[in-house]
């Protein structure tokens, strides 16, 4: 039974990985988010057995089946990598769900994938073109906060470490003048915020300005960015989000071991 529910959950991982693709794409192009693929360079629809996740990348050799120009890896990295998602979720934190049948199990499991999708589309869209959209992160902040409740979750918990991952990168944007953070990055920690709660929330900041540091650091040093560069901070607070939801208990009783 895991094993075929593990198949599951990967095969609908990779689907909406593939899903997030096209997503990124068209929310950048301004299109709408319905309607057929299509090869973003000659513009023909794509036929749903060249739209297949990973496999249709590997038998087309990574090109169009109709103008023949390449396909970014980033397909295949981005079902792959959201399949993996899926399943180490499930894996770490709703194995238990057909041992235990009821509507709050399926709810949380679902707020889960949910999340997992909004976190992968910011990731992506920022890494892409440094800028995180408030289309994405405020139906989002809506949806979550209505599962969570449907979870057990107090609403007052929530608020308030919302309103602390805000106010962090508010206050940030004040005293800079907006020029160290930008706005999107606000409406992210509020985000956060909702998505982990109270105390994991300051490990997910702390993890991202750590990620930030090492890899901005190293980036300098092998002179890919400068010291004004701008850095899509959104890839690490999305990253800290998910490493916080698996880990995040586990990661502060280590802090505070170490303190006391």
């Amino acid at each position: 039974m895991l094993i075929f529910s593990i198949l599951l959950v990967l095969i609908l991982g990779l689907s909406i990985g593939s899903f997030i693709n096209c997503f990124v794409w068209r929310l950048h192009a301004q299109k709408r988010v319905d309607g057929r693929s299509m090869c973003p360079k000659c513009k023909v629809q794509i036929d749903w057995y060249d739209n297949v996740p990973v496999l249709s990348y590997v038998w087309l050799k990574a090109r169009c089946r109709h103008c023949k120009k390449s396909i970014s890896w980033q397909y295949p990295v981005v079902e792959l990598a959201t399949g993996a998602l899926f399943v180490l979720f499930f894996l770490l934190r709703h194995d238990h769900i057909f041992l235990n049948y009821n509507a709050v199990a399926f709810v949380a499991l679902f707020r889960d994938f949910f999340i997992i999708a909004v976190l992968v589309v910011i990731f992506i869209y920022d890494l892409k073109y440094y800028l995180i959209l408030d289309k994405v992160t405020l139906p989002a902040i809506v949806l979550i906060f209505g599962l969570n409740l449907l979870t057990g979750a107090s609403w007052s918990g929530m608020l308030i470490s919302a309103i602390i991952g805000g106010s962090f990168f508010l206050i940030q944007f004040i005293v800079s003048s907006g020029r160290w953070i930008g706005g999107g990055d606000i409406r992210l920690g509020f985000l956060m915020g909702m998505i982990l709660g109270w105390p994991n929330i300051l490990a997910a900041l702390f993890i991202s300005y750590i990620l930030g540091s090492i890899i901005g650091v190293a980036l300098i040093s092998m002179k890919k960015k400068k010291m004004d560069s701008e850095v899509p901070f959104g890839v690490f607070l999305t990253f800290s989000t998910v490493i916080t939801m698996l880990w995040g208990s586990e990661l502060i009783n280590w802090y505070v071991g170490l303190l006391y």
